[in-house]
């Protein structure tokens, strides 16, 4: 994406211009780079007492955007008893920074969110977008910009974060269904993904064998892929993301 879209725009174009990249940046460093919008277990579905529970983990990342800004992020899932605690932190120096973190438990194989918090600065200015979840009540509460909205949850609703870990849940324990749901800004958004076949791929990391899961977009002119590991616990090695012409690549290059 393009920060500087005109040779000499006006000041009040050139603050449009950021509120618009700022938006879709925030989507290539923090859901791009997780798995957006994944999850779609019902409210009172079954646990599982032998489910397979993915590991802590630390990994780095590189990124590309539009083959001209390049970033770096790290991924964080830290487990205290059975509260875990996943970070996502991203940057492109001088340009933007952006920072998501979740907090979740695991019930078999369901993972429950509790909070989810994403922030982004872009040229020093920046916003926060919290959730809280409250299964009990079936209800999420979103604040963004000094707005709270309350969302009715009929379907277990998941961040951005939580979202990656279910899916990873459902691919360890043979239970991925590419039906799954997003608890955004001010709705609960059904986002559809499929299996895309295995495939090996090379990474700065190194060599991987993966499973490919694609995002179901309506509009044809978006697409979002994503390459897994399973000898990570399908900890993303690869996504590659266009979004109104824009694209962006991330790859691993370090798992800590």
């Amino acid at each position: 994406m393009s920060f500087l879209s005109n040779p000499k725009p006006s000041l009040s174009a050139h603050s449009n211009n950021l509120k618009r990249s700022a938006s879709k940046f925030l989507t290539a460093l923090t859901t791009g780079a997780s798995i957006a919008a994944i999850g779609a277990l019902s409210m009172t579905a079954p646990t599982l007492a032998s489910a397979k529970n993915i590991e802590p983990s630390s990994a780095n990342y590189s990124f590309t955007v539009e083959d001209k800004y390049k970033g770096t992020a790290t991924r964080t899932l830290n487990k205290s008893g059975n509260t875990w605690k996943y970070n996502v932190n991203a940057r492109v120096a001088g340009v933007a920074t952006a920072s998501q973190n979740s907090t979740f438990t695991l019930k078999g194989n369901n993972v429950i969110p509790t909070q989810a918090s994403t922030t982004y600065k872009l040229l020093g200015v920046g916003r926060t977008h919290k959730l809280d979840f409250n299964p009990s009540s079936k209800k999420v509460v979103s604040n963004y910009r000094g707005k709270s909205t309350t969302l009715d949850m009929a379907q277990q609703a998941f961040d951005d974060l939580s979202l990656e870990v279910q899916i990873r849940q459902d691919l360890l324990n043979g239970k991925f269904s590419g039906n799954y749901y997003m608890a955004k800004k001010d709705k609960i958004e059904k986002t559809p993904f499929k299996k895309s076949g295995s495939t090996k791929i090379t990474v700065p990391a190194g060599t991987f064998d993966t499973v490919r899961v694609d995002r179901i977009h309506d509009d044809n002119s978006r697409s979002t892929s994503f390459w897994l590991a399973p000898s990570l616990d399908y900890l993303p090695i690869k996504v590659s993301q266009i979004n109104d012409g824009k694209k962006m690549d991330l790859e691993l290059t370090k798992v800590n």
